[in-house]
């Protein structure tokens, strides 16, 4: 299992993984989930994926070797796509390339191809764009509205999310809350944890802002994770007790 969340506020993109891989009580390993692309002041990308280790590796080596496109020869790339949809569709085909390629082998061994992707970034002269990309390749856009997506073990850190981001935010306050988000799924579940990649993109700079890894001991991490356990036991102490039931 993992987590990831990519955020999209005016000022750019926040994207957050986990790296923590579980084949087995007695097998957990740690690999890099959130990938980037970028060729500086041009274009910059990010994937963050979730789902069978060897299937998201797969997709994403594919993606980086290209696909050929059979009308014109040419390898289509990230690197190369001429505009954000575009790469997330060759993304999609990625996906739907390495399923055709496993899927018998892996519904001989009972092994479903559970696969999921974020997909942000922008490239010079577009607007940044957040894409979440499923197993059959087909993808869906993040909106103003509801400006942040996840895929893994998204239920935990969904509520502080949803009270918390707005489009405005700051670019890094969307970071902060995004680390909250994080740091309450892993609370809740022991199948995702440390160390987490993060990365922010800023609007126009097109060139990651922050490529940075926390580990365990990381003291800002630390310090937020306690603060925000101080903060929830403060607020639910500060809220009169419920009256119902009690007698006149």
């Amino acid at each position: 299992m993992t987590y990831c969340c990519g955020i999209l506020v005016r000022d750019g993109i926040v994207m957050i993984a986990d790296t923590r891989t579980n084949a087995g009580l007695d097998n957990v390993s740690t690999f890099r989930k959130l990938h980037l692309f970028e060729q500086p002041g041009e274009r910059v990308m990010a994937i963050a994926a979730s789902g069978n280790l060897s299937m998201t590796q797969s997709v994403i080596s594919t993606l980086s070797e290209g696909l050929e496109n059979e009308t014109s020869g040419e390898r289509e790339t990230l690197l190369n796509a001429p505009t954000m949809f575009q790469a997330a569709q060759r993304l999609g085909r990625s996906v739907r390339a390495v399923r055709g390629q496993e899927e018998e082998a892996l519904k001989a061994s009972d092994v479903s191809f559970e696969v999921s992707f974020l997909f942000g970034g922008q490239i010079k002269g577009e607007r940044p764009r957040l894409f979440m990309v499923y197993s059959a390749g087909n993808f869906i856009e993040c909106t103003n509205d509801t400006p942040y997506l996840q895929i893994g073990e998204h239920k935990y850190g969904k509520p502080v999310l949803d009270r918390a981001i707005t489009y405005d935010i700051d670019l890094y306050d969307a970071l902060k809350i995004g680390l909250i988000s994080v740091d309450s799924t892993m609370r809740s579940n022991l199948s995702v944890g440390m160390p987490l990649d993060v990365l922010v993109m800023r609007r126009d700079a097109c060139k990651a802002e922050l490529a940075y890894r926390i580990d365990a001991e990381e003291p800002y991490f630390k310090d937020l994770r306690q603060r925000w356990s101080g903060a929830l036991r403060a607020a639910h102490q500060a809220i009169p007790p419920p009256p119902y039931g009690k007698t006149a």
